[in-house]
């Protein structure tokens, strides 16, 4: 018995592995990030905060490179939130300018690689020459096939919620569903998320260590990565730490491994 299992483990093919580390068949499917610390960032080196997030947007074109390059097939970043709109209106008209500075820099690039880029939120809340501008990113790169950039603006996971449950209460009204088929499956087709796979590590940066209404309905069973660093400081191989400990865990899913 004990000869019989030397020889299994002798045969058990080796884990591959890249040359940062990382596992090459277990790279997660699905990585979401709250982009925290530009503001932080800025106030230390005494800037204004919008100089922050302008070094936070070098770090978008950073990982989502890194993310493409190990296999990654979608990365959500939770860019502005339905929260958001309390800052400072100089601020606020900064980050409502920022993804069309940040398309017309890195689109083209981004077509090279056949990314896919999704807004995840509520478009009818920005400002027109915004909306445009994502609008036009998202028909072009319609059609690719590789990594999902999903960028996370005006969004909240409570709103997000509360109108899948308003659609599904609506279907009830209409008899198009019946109320004992709901089911988690009928509350994943709801959402703004349909048709994409769970997160499986969410990374937050700045040192927060909480969710502030990011993907409350997805994240249940996925990994959570923090570390003390501003966005604009996480670089590459940071990621690829943070790809790495996940790699790392055992993950349950509520059983036994």
């Amino acid at each position: 018995m004990l000869q019989r299992l030397i020889r299994f483990f002798q045969k058990a093919p080796k884990e591959q592995t890249d040359e940062h580390g990382i596992v090459l068949d277990s790279v997660p499917n699905h990585v979401a990030i709250i982009m925290d610390g530009n503001g932080r960032w800025a106030r230390k080196r005494g800037l204004p905060r919008i100089a922050g997030h302008r070094a936070g947007m070098q770090t978008v074109k950073e990982i989502t490179t890194a993310a493409d390059d190990i296999g990654v097939k979608v990365l959500t970043l939770y860019a502005f939130s339905t929260e958001n709109w309390k800052r400072p209106t100089d601020e606020v008209d900064f980050l409502m300018r920022l993804p069309e500075e940040f398309l017309r820099l890195e689109l083209a690039t981004l077509m090279k690689r056949n990314c896919r880029i999704r807004i995840l939120g509520y478009p009818e809340g920005l400002p027109e020459h915004t909306r445009r501008v994502v609008r036009d990113a998202e028909l072009k790169t319609k059609d690719n096939t590789g990594l999902i950039l999903n960028i996370a603006l005006n969004y909240g996971s409570r709103a997000e919620m509360l109108h899948a449950v308003k659609q599904i209460a609506q279907d009830v009204a209409d008899g198009k569903l019946q109320a004992e088929d709901i089911d988690e499956q009928t509350m994943d087709d709801a959402l703004l998320t349909r048709g994409l796979p769970d997160p499986d590590l969410m990374i937050r940066t700045s040192g927060e260590v909480r969710l502030s209404n990011f993907l409350l309905w997805q994240v249940a069973y996925t990994e959570l990565w923090f570390t003390d660093m501003f966005w604009p400081d996480f670089k590459r191989e940071d990621f690829f730490h943070a790809i790495r400990e996940f790699q790392g865990r055992g993950r349950r899913f509520g059983g036994l491994k």
